[in-house]
């Protein structure tokens, strides 16, 4: 690996033993997770399974399980629709989120035939009936998914049913919505990765509405055609994409659809950097000081020769610029090119989310896609592929934790933003036999780091300051965690 920044010693490599706990139960495939800070439980979502675990020590046999397997006839069904009764014909977990007070919600595959169901938090049991999931929830287990449950509402992204057109939806609201797909497409075979709200209505000195962010990998559209043409080429460019949280839809065109869509493309500056494989994000919660951390690898014509990614930072502020600009279409079909529309998409001064004035004069409004928001890479790691990002905030520094996600062994990074670079802390490997990291949860309460993965879920300290055997490797490391007392 090599850093941005500063000078420094070689990160900290080891194994995970000090303190680490482990869980595995009968299925396979622990990929979501959910952490419920103010009960102590983690909750998990498997191949066929959900459980619930102590959040304090996910091993220490209290945890509550859900058996939720598609039935024989469905797993057949399956396999006769030319699935892989392998790995495909199964009911893969693929959405577990808090529904309310009472309940939370989950989704999944069900073997290419998508369920949700509202399962009592408490008790932790299935409801007796089922909601058909084919609008909220992928077939196929290998599709990019990302989903959010924002004041009762269902807000997914991900390729619906057998079509392979990728799309943006609403559901579970009085006000269901998507994303255009005839005769313009507004998504290019999308794949997402990840999906946060910010709260940007809050002490809002322009009236702006709660807003939806989605980070994704697209094709390139075709020279001169924006958004609109499906591309055949094969290059793929990540974007961030947003709409707005009290968006109506249109009320003579755009019926359904979404009248505040707007999207662009992020650029790490470093050539080829293009696919994006994870984002995570900090202070969600309060717009103005949103910063999201983007992995990124090389172009898949790039990885046949090598393998390396590179982490970049954004500022929220940076994906509201009031640049991005509109792509509109008359009837006729005529396409012009005109500044963001005044007051722009997601203004509640004049509510052009709730009615937009603009989808009364027969217009079509989509992104161009010409806006692009760039960053420096904070850290490049050769033969390694980031995939997996969660942040914290301690002590006014950021920890990340990378996994790169190369030959699949389980390793991950722990690294420390110190301005325009990263200094890489520890490495661990948490996996003791060669798979991959499916996803990172931090426990700021618990002090632990929860590493979800194909053979289990493995729990582990943020920090091992013990480790360090004196105090220049302590200071010179820069872990947040960690402090050195002379005295003892």
């Amino acid at each position: 690996a090599s850093e941005l920044g500063s000078a420094h010693s070689f990160p900290l490599s080891s194994r995970a033993s000090l303190g680490t706990r482990r869980f595995k139960g009968r299925a396979p495939d622990y990929s979501i997770l959910l952490l419920e800070e103010a009960s102590g439980r983690l909750l998990v979502g498997a191949r066929g399974a959900l459980f619930s675990l102590n959040a304090l020590d996910i091993g220490d046999g209290t945890h509550k399980e859900i058996p939720w397997e598609a039935s024989p006839e469905m797993q057949s069904k399956c396999h006769q629709k030319g699935k892989n009764n392998q790995t495909e014909c199964f009911n893969h977990v693929r959405f577990l989120q808090r529904l309310n007070a009472t309940h939370l919600y989950t989704c999944g595959t069900h073997a290419f035939q998508p369920l949700c169901a509202a399962i009592d938090a408490e008790a932790f049991t299935l409801p007796t009936s089922f909601e058909e999931g084919k609008e909220k929830c992928p077939y196929d287990p290998a599709h990019g998914f990302t989903g959010l449950i924002i004041d009762g509402g269902l807000y997914t992204a991900t390729r619906y049913e057998f079509r392979s057109i990728p799309d943006i939806r609403r559901s579970r609201h009085p006000y269901s919505l998507r994303t255009e797909e005839a005769p313009m497409h507004w998504l290019n075979d999308a794949e997402f990765v990840f999906s946060v709200l910010a709260r940007e209505s809050e002490a809002s000195a322009v009236g702006d509405d709660d807003k939806v962010y989605y980070f994704f990998t697209e094709r390139a559209a075709e020279e001169g055609s924006g958004s609109f043409t499906q591309s055949r080429s094969s290059h793929r460019v990540a974007r961030v994409a947003r709409v707005c949280k009290g968006d109506l839809g249109g009320k003579k065109i755009l019926q359904k659809k979404w009248t505040s869509f707007l999207k662009a493309r992020l650029i790490c500056h470093i050539p080829q950097y293009e696919t994006l494989r994870g984002v995570c994000s900090l202070d969600a919660g309060n717009s103005a000081h949103t910063r999201f951390y983007a992995a990124f690898t090389l172009t898949t014509q790039c990885r046949k020769t090598l393998e390396a990614s590179a982490v970049c930072r954004y500022d929220l502020a940076e994906v509201q610029a009031p640049t991005w600009s509109t792509r509109m279409a008359s009837d006729a079909g005529a396409a012009m090119t005109v500044g963001v529309p005044e007051p722009r998409p997601g203004s509640l001064l004049t509510p052009s989310c709730l009615d937009d004035p603009l989808s009364q004069n027969s217009v079509t409004i989509n992104v161009d896609a010409s806006m692009n928001i760039h960053s420096w890479p904070l850290v490049t790691m050769i033969l390694g592929l980031l995939w997996g990002l969660r942040a914290d905030p301690i002590a006014g520094l950021i920890s990340l934790t990378l996994c790169p996600f190369n030959a699949s062994d389980g390793w991950i990074h722990k690294a420390v933003v110190l301005g325009s670079g990263m200094h890489i802390i520890e490495e661990i490997q948490v996996l003791r036999e060669p798979q991959s990291v499916e996803n990172l949860v931090i426990s700021l309460t618990q002090h632990s780091l929860y590493v979800g993965a194909p053979s289990g879920v493995i729990q582990l300290p943020l920090s091992s300051c013990s480790r360090y055997d004196s105090c220049y490797d302590c200071i010179l490391a820069r872990d947040p965690y960690c402090g050195w007392d002379p005295s003892t």
